[in-house]
């Protein structure tokens, strides 16, 4: 099997979008998210489906969430079109994940597990600049000078979404629609879990041999 199929899971701050960078490069599978599937299919034709607006677009533009019977329908444009894939903030909910079941078959679900204080500090220890937008952290990516960014000399800012309130709440959310899912998975023979907190290095040797398990 030499282009899998991967769905990674895991809280905001896990490190879902780092090691599927390196899945990516490693594999030469797509990354497929949410956030990119909706972009690419902004002007998607959906009128048969009886909603208040005829594409995507007109939700993102309108700020408005996209229903779920869209989302379902593009990332299975988005899978269906691709040789291999690490789908990655998708399904959020066990509605979508019972429709996933029925888009594709899946050869590996990675779960990076990560106890929820350290994901606090991970969320709120993010600094991006504000000029450029490079992304740095006060514990795991110091700048050379604290509050200048190194790529441009910018200043370093923390996001509103990096508050600890905000971030206490994107666990919340998390646990409360996503964690299911989590569990849905569990105990079925695709499902790994993978030690989250481990150095990235030590996570991606450990999602590299997962991979490599199901791909001989």
């Amino acid at each position: 099997m030499s282009s899998p199929h991967i769905l990674i899971l895991g809280a905001p701050g896990a490190g879902k979008g780092t090691q599927s960078a390196n899945i990516v490069d490693e594999f030469g599978v797509e990354h497929v998210t949410t956030g990119d599937a909706l972009r690419s299919n902004k002007e998607m034709d959906i009128s048969d489906m009886d909603f208040e607006y005829d594409t995507p677009g007109e939700y993102m533009d309108a700020g408005d969430l996209v229903p779920d019977a869209v989302v379902n329908a593009i990332v299975e444009e988005a899978l269906s079109s691709a040789d291999g894939y690490v789908l990655d903030g998708y399904p959020r909910n066990l509605e979508q994940a019972e429709e996933l079941a029925d888009m594709t078959d899946l050869d590996l679900v990675l779960y990076l597990d990560v106890d929820r204080s350290e994901l606090v500090d991970r969320l709120t220890g993010r600094r991006v600049c504000d000029d450029c937008g490079a992304n740095f952290h006060v514990k795991y990516s110091q700048p050379e000078e604290e509050g200048i960014c190194d790529e441009c000399g910018g200043e370093l800012v923390q996001r509103e979404d990096d508050t600890a309130e905000a971030a206490e709440n994107r666990l919340d959310v998390f646990e409360e629609n996503t964690l299911p899912v989590v569990e849905y998975y569990e105990g079925t023979d695709e499902f790994v879990a993978v030690d989250g907190e481990q150095a990235p290095d030590e996570v991606w040797s450990d999602v590299k041999a997962a991979i490599e398990a199901v791909t001989e």
